[in-house]
Order: structure tokens, then C-alpha cells, then sequence
């Protein structure tokens, strides 16, 4: 696909993402107690798509959606929301908006709840940094880039709602002690993950999606929390050094690969998406030189072309976990994901404020 898209094609594009959303179905054994697939379920996964919704309704005023996402939240309450740990976080950053919204007592008294769990309870490394505890491993003294999107933006973002400066100073010191152990000085990437038992980055790996969970969740963050201007600065131009390697190794056709600096490794159209979204919005947000919009606009085509006939999103890497080898993350099954919807959907929604 070449040439601009008119604003009836993306919008076009989107319906069909929409619907690809909501009939995912898992098409691949998973070993996991409750799917990451399917939308119905109360996870890291289907809490980026929940949000991806909410930005949207946002942007047209569908009430359709704000009903579609009230059901959501209100069929897990009461079926009884699982335990607290980085990944399920993430579905809180949705709901309190929505308490913006509808005024709903029960929405901000979980959101209350689980936001001081994060604040008091939930467990850190050496430096006060967030452990990526998970419903299967509490990941003793490791950060992950995973965590700054799960979990750091809804406490942002309560500490704000809440007039808790706490919780926004929290929210800080999370993305600059994750950034000084996972960037990687040499090309401004971030490496998937950091340990403290064993003082290493794992397997090394520049993660494609690990990376774009950044470059994506900068942008939003910067909305949503007052961030005072040395430490903007910081954030700002790390993100311009990573997307400024991003551009080098971007394919000819636009994607980026799963483990970035591997070529040999699978092009994966979730990274590309957040990629895509992220700096689009950096440009237009004035976080980035105009010069990046291009890169932008061809990862968008890239990602469009992998929309199939049933808006499904493909080429789409699983749930990933830190990789003690570089052939793991090359061996991680692709299909589609609630994520990879997501993170095309706020691509496409950005792509309407570039005529």
C-alpha cells in the first residue's frame, strides 16, 4: 500500500480493527491458567486493549464504546477481580477514567485500593524499583520495560486524580530507575529486562515490543502527570535517541524486527504499531524533530497491510517473558493479540491528526 490514506479509509481501518478485537479467539496452545488472548479476562494483555478503547472513545464520543467498556469492567467485578501483581494493574489505568466519567464510587475505590498496593505493598528491587511481579513468578529483583506501561502510568495517573503528589513522585523515580539499568548506552535502546541477583540484562536482548512499550507510554504519560522540566527533558531525549537508532534499523518496508538489532529475527507488527504511534505523536506534540513523521507514516502502511479480511491484526509476537537466550525470543509464537489490536488502533486514531 503507498500514498496518503484519506481520512474514510483510516476510519474504515479502524471498524475493522474494532472487530478483530472483539472476536479474538486463542489460535495457539497456550500454557498459561486464563488466557491472554481472548479479551475476556483480567490481564496486562487486554488492559492495553481497554485503554487503546477508551482513547477512542475519547476521540468520537461513541457512547456504544464507554457502554462496551462499563460491561467489561462491571462482568469482572463481579465475578471478582484476581490478585495484584504489575500485569493486572494495567486494566485499573482504564477504569479510572472511566470514574471521571460516570462518578462511579466503586470504580475509584479500586482504583484507590490497588494504587496504594503499588505505593506500599508491592514489592522493589536495590533502588526502590518496581519487581515485575506476575501472577507466576515474583521476579525477585529484576525491572523489566513492561513494568513502566502496566504499572507506572495508572500510578501517575492516580496520583493526579487523587492529588496525591506521592504517588507522582513514585511514578517518576520508576521511569528514571528503569531507565538508567535497561538503556543501552550504546544505541539508546532499551534492553528487555535487568537483574540484581545475577547484575545482567539477561540475555541482552534489545526487545522490539519491550522498546516500544516506551516509546508508546512516554507519550501518554507526558498527558497524564505534570512532569517538571529537568526530568521531561530527560525522558524527551531519551525517547529522541532511541527512535533515532529506530529509523536505522527499520526494514525497507517500514516494520521493525522483534529483536531490533537482528535481522534475522521476525518483523512484529506490535512493536512497529506502539513505534508508530509513539513517534507520531512525539512529532506532533513537538517532543520530536518533523523528520521522524515520515518513519511514521511507513510503519503505519507496514502494519495496515497485515490487517486480514477478518481485522485481525498478524504477525503479532505472544506474551514474552525475559530471555536468558537470543534464540528464545525468536522462537516466541506469533498470532494475534489483544495488544497488537491496541497498539494498531492508537496508531490509526494518531494517523487522523496528520493529514
Amino acid at each position: 500500500m503507498t500514498g496518503a490514506l484519506t481520512k474514510a479509509e483510516i476510519e474504515g481501518t479502524i471498524e475493522h480493527v474494532l472487530h478483530g478485537m472483539r472476536n479474538l479467539k486463542p489460535t495457539i496452545k497456550e500454557n498459561v491458567k486464563d488466557s491472554i488472548i481472548s479479551m475476556d479476562v483480567w490481564d496486562w494483555s487486554q488492559g492495553v486493549g481497554l485503554f487503546a478503547l477508551y482513547l477512542y472513545y475519547k476521540e468520537t464520543g461513541r457512547k456504544e464504546i464507554l457502554g462496551e467498556l462499563t460491561a467489561w469492567f462491571d462482568r469482572h467485578i463481579a465475578k471478582g477481580l484476581p490478585g495484584k501483581n504489575v500485569n493486572t494493574m494495567c486494566p485499573l489505568l482504564t477504569m479510572s477514567y472511566l470514574y471521571e466519567e460516570l462518578k462511579r464510587p466503586d470504580y475509584l475505590a479500586i482504583c484507590r485500593e490497588w494504587a496504594e498496593y503499588v505505593q506500599e505493598e508491592m514489592p522493589r528491587t536495590p533502588e526502590e524499583g518496581l519487581s515485575h511481579l506476575t501472577v507466576t513468578s515474583a521476579n525477585e529483583g529484576q525491572l523489566w520495560d513492561d513494568t513502566l506501561y502496566m504499572t507506572v502510568l495508572f500510578l501517575g495517573r492516580m496520583g493526579v486524580l487523587l492529588g496525591r503528589d506521592d504517588y507522582v513522585q513514585e511514578s517518576m523515580h520508576q521511569f528514571l530507575v528503569h531507565l538508567k539499568y535497561l538503556t543501552d548506552v550504546r544505541s539508546g535502546l532499551f534492553f528487555h529486562g535487568w537483574t540484581f541477583m545475577e547484575n545482567s540484562h539477561f540475555a541482552g536482548a534489545l526487545w522490539g515490543r519491550g522498546n516500544a512499550w516506551y516509546t508508546a507510554g512516554l507519550v501518554d504519560y507526558l498527558d497524564m502527570v505534570p512532569v517538571p522540566g529537568g526530568v521531561r527533558k530527560f525522558l524527551i531525549t531519551s525517547l529522541e535517541r532511541q527512535v533515532e537508532t529506530l529509523v536505522s534499523l527499520q526494514s525497507e518496508e517500514g516494520m521493525w524486527h522483534t529483536l531490533l538489532n537482528d535481522p534475522d529475527s521476525y518483523v512484529e507488527s506490535s512493536a512497529t504499531a506502539g513505534f508508530a504511534y509513539g513517534i507520531l505523536k512525539a512529532v506532533r506534540k513537538g517532543y520530536l524533530p518533523a523528520k521522524y513523521r515520515a518513519p511514521g507514516m511507513q510503519a503505519l502502511q507496514a502494519v495496515r497491510s497485515r490487517i486480514d479480511g477478518e481485522g485481525m491484526v498478524q504477525e503479532v509476537s505472544y506474551g514474552t517473558c525475559v530471555g536468558d537466550t537470543m534464540q528464545y525470543y525468536k522462537d516466541i509464537s506469533v498470532c494475534p493479540m489483544p495488544y497488537g489490536q491496541a497498539m494498531t488502533l492508537l496508531m490509526l486514531v494518531e494517523s487522523l491528526k496528520h493529514p
